[in-house]
C-alpha cells in the first residue's frame, strides 16, 4: 500500500514540474517572440530616415507628410506595451502608405534606384514583422491555452502564470483597401 502511495505521489510530482515546465517554455518563447518583432522594428525604424532624406529633395512640398513620418516613427521607438506599440505601428503604417501614394506623383522619385532599393528593403521588412507578429500570436495563443485547459490550469493557477496579450491589429487597418482602376493618361 505504502508503495503506491509512493507511486502516485512520484507520478503527480512528475506531472506538476513537467506542466509547470511546459508553460514557462511557453512563456519564455512568447517572450522571445516579442523580442524578434523588435529586431524587426529596429530594421524598419533605420531604414524610415533614409528613405526620408532620399525624397526629401523631390518632395519639397510635401514635408508636412514627411514630418508625419517622423513623427510616427519617433512615437513608435518609444511606445511600451503590446497595445500602445499596435497603436504606433498604425500610425506609422498609415504616414509611410501617404508617403509611398505621394510618390507616384514624382516621376523622377519612381525612377530613382536608390528609393527603389529603399522601398524594396521597406516592403521586405514588413513582411518580415508580419511573420513575426503572427509567429507571437501562435506562441501567446498555447501559452494561454494551456493556462486555461484543466488539469495544467490547476498548476498555472497556484503558481500565478498570467496572460499573455495577443498583438492585435487595430481597426483602422481592418477596413478593405482602395483600389483605383481608373486608366490615366
Amino acid at each position: 500500500m505504502i508503495y503506491v502511495i509512493w507511486g502516485i505521489a512520484f507520478v503527480l510530482g512528475i506531472w506538476i514540474i513537467s506542466t509547470y515546465n511546459a508553460l514557462t517554455a511557453l512563456r519564455l518563447r512568447s517572450d522571445n517572440a516579442w523580442r524578434q518583432i523588435d529586431v524587426q522594428l529596429k530594421r524598419r525604424y533605420d531604414l524610415i530616415p533614409n528613405l526620408i532624406e532620399s525624397v526629401k529633395g523631390y518632395m519639397q512640398f510635401e514635408q508636412d507628410t514627411l514630418q508625419k513620418v517622423i513623427d510616427a516613427r519617433s512615437q513608435a521607438m518609444v511606445s511600451k506595451g503590446i497595445k500602445e506599440a499596435a497603436s504606433a505601428q498604425s500610425a506609422l503604417n498609415q504616414s509611410l502608405g501617404q508617403v509611398f501614394a505621394l510618390m507616384e506623383n514624382y516621376p523622377d522619385l519612381k525612377s530613382n534606384q536608390n528609393v527603389l532599393n529603399l522601398q524594396e528593403e521597406l516592403t521586405g521588412t514588413e513582411s518580415r514583422i508580419a511573420f513575426a507578429r503572427q509567429y507571437y500570436n501562435d506562441l501567446v495563443t498555447q501559452y494561454n491555452t494551456k493556462q486555461q485547459v484543466f488539469p495544467s490550469n490547476v498548476i498555472a493557477g497556484f503558481f500565478h502564470f498570467q496572460p499573455s496579450e495577443l498583438f492585435n491589429v487595430p481597426e483602422t487597418e481592418k477596413g478593405l483597401p482602395k483600389v483605383d482602376l481608373k486608366l490615366r493618361s
